[in-house]
C-alpha cells in the first residue's frame, strides 16, 4: 500500500511522493482493463482519459458517475460524455454509466490484466487507488488547482476483489449506459465570455421576472443561420458559411488581423420585418433608434437595426457582444471552444454548424417588446426581451 498526495503549496511532493495523477497515469499504462467509479467528473477530465485511452492503447475502460442522476449534471460535462461514451461504445473500448440508485460518492479506481486460464481469458486486478480524489484530479482546472485531495494505491488482491465487486454490483444493478439516462436534469453553466464588457450588466432573477410579466404581443423570431457540419468547407453563400454566427470566416478585414470569432451579423429576412406588401411590420424596431435588450439569462445592453430596410440587428458600438452572449453559451456547453485565429482554422472546427443547435435546442432568436421603458440621458429607451430558443426554420434570403 502507498499514499498519495496532491502537489500543492505548501505540501510540495518530495523525490519519494507520488502524486495521484502520475500514479493513475502510471497504473494506466501498465492495464488492460481500467474500471473508474467516481462521484464527479470535469469537461477537462473527460477529454483527459480520452486522450489518455487512446495513446495508452488501453483495451477496455468503464466509467462510472455516481452524484448527478439526482443532483443535475453540468451541460459540458454532460456533451463531453455523452460524446466519449459514443465513441467508447462504437470502437468497443467501453462506456459511461450513470448511477441511478442513490448518489454515489465513492472514489475508485481499479486497474486489471488480461490473463490466459486454461483456454480462456481471465480479468484479473493488479491494482486500485482509492481515497478522496474525483475525476477531476487527472487534470485540474481553476475550480481544483488549491483542492488537496489523497489516495492509497492498493495491491492487495482480498481488496482488490472486494472493489471488483462494489464495482460491477454498481454497473449491473445501480446505474445504466449515459445515453439510456433521459430524464437528468441538465445545469446550465455562466456564460463568462461577456464578464468584462464594459456596456454588457446582469440583472437579478427577480428582475427579470418582472419584465417577463410585461411582454407585449409584438414579437420577432430570427432564425439563426448556420450550415451543416458536412457544408461548413462550402464557400457559397446559400450555406450559410458567411453570414449569421460564422462571419468571422469571411474575408479579413486586413492582411494582418483576422476577424475576431465572436463576431457575428444578423441579417433579418424580409418576410420577418415586412408585410408581404412589403411595408413595415407594425411594432418593428426603427433604424438607428437605439433600445435595450434584456436576454432570458439575464444579461442587459443596447441593441439597435441599421443598414437598408432595418434589415441588420446588432449590439451598439461592439459587434462582438451578440457573439458573446450566443457563442458563448455554446462555449459554456461544450459544443464549441473558441479560435484565437479564424483564418488558421482551416478545418473550421470552430464553424457553427446546425448540429450544435440541434445539440443545444436552439435555433432562432425571438426578440419580444416589453411595455417598459428605461429612461437614459435625457432619452427613452423601449424595453425588448431577447430569447435563444427553438424556432421555425426561416427562408434565405
Amino acid at each position: 500500500m502507498e499514499l498519495l498526495y496532491s502537489n500543492i503549496l505548501p505540501l510540495r511532493t518530495t523525490e519519494q511522493q507520488r502524486t495521484i495523477a502520475d500514479c493513475f497515469r502510471a497504473q494506466l499504462m501498465q492495464a488492460d482493463r481500467a474500471d473508474i467509479a467516481v462521484g464527479y467528473v470535469s469537461r477537462a477530465s473527460l477529454e483527459e482519459i480520452d486522450r489518455l485511452a487512446d495513446e495508452l492503447h488501453v483495451a477496455h475502460i468503464v466509467l462510472t458517475i455516481g452524484m448527478y442522476y439526482i443532483e443535475g449534471m453540468p451541460e459540458s460535462a454532460y456533451r463531453t460524455a455523452m460524446h466519449l461514451n459514443e465513441k467508447w461504445m462504437r470502437s468497443g473500448v467501453g462506456e459511461v454509466r450513470i448511477v441511478k440508485s442513490f448518489k454515489y460518492h465513492g472514489k475508485v479506481y481499479l486497474f486489471s490484466k488480461e490473463r490466459a486460464v486454461a483456454e480462456n481469458h481471465e480479468v484479473i486486478p493488479v491494482s486500485a487507488i482509492i481515497g478522496s480524489a474525483n475525476f477531476g484530479v487527472i487534470k485540474p482546472e481553476a475550480a481544483n488547482l488549491r483542492q488537496y485531495e489523497t489516495a492509497v494505491l492498493v495491491e492487495e488482491p482480498q481488496v482488490l476483489q472486494d472493489t471488483k465487486e462494489l464495482i460491477q454490483n454498481l454497473s449491473t444493478r445501480c446505474s445504466d449506459n449515459i445515453a439510456n439516462v433521459t430524464d437528468m436534469r441538465l445545469v446550465r453553466e455562466l456564460n463568462v465570455s461577456l464578464t468584462g464588457v464594459d456596456t454588457v450588466s446582469q440583472i437579478p432573477q427577480a428582475d427579470l421576472r418582472y419584465y417577463e410579466n410585461h411582454v407585449t404581443a409584438v414579437r420577432f423570431p430570427i432564425p439563426v443561420k448556420v450550415p451543416a457540419y458536412d457544408e461548413r468547407m462550402m464557400d457559397d453563400n446559400r450555406h450559410y458559411t458567411k453570414s449569421n454566427l460564422n462571419v468571422c470566416y469571411a474575408a479579413p478585414r486586413s492582411a494582418r488581423k483576422p476577424r475576431d470569432w465572436y463576431e457575428t451579423q444578423f441579417t433579418v429576412s424580409t418576410s420577418v420585418r415586412c408585410e408581404p406588401d412589403g411595408t413595415p411590420k407594425y411594432g418593428y424596431p426603427q433604424k438607428n433608434v437605439p433600445f435595450v435588450v434584456i436576454t432570458d439569462d439575464g444579461y442587459t445592453f443596447k441593441c439597435h437595426t441599421t443598414s437598408q430596410n432595418n434589415k441588420q440587428f446588432s449590439a451598439v458600438g461592439d459587434e462582438l457582444i451578440l457573439g458573446r452572449w450566443l457563442k458563448g453559451r455554446l462555449v459554456a456547453a461544450g459544443l464549441v471552444t473558441p479560435v484565437n485565429n479564424t483564418s488558421a482554422d482551416h478545418d473550421r472546427q470552430g464553424m457553427i454548424t446546425k448540429e450544435m443547435l440541434d445539440e443545444y435546442g436552439c435555433n432562432s432568436l425571438l426578440l419580444t417588446k416589453t411595455d417598459c421603458q428605461i429612461h437614459e440621458d435625457g432619452n427613452t429607451l423601449d424595453v425588448w426581451l431577447l430569447s435563444f430558443k427553438e424556432g421555425p426554420e426561416d427562408e434565405q434570403e
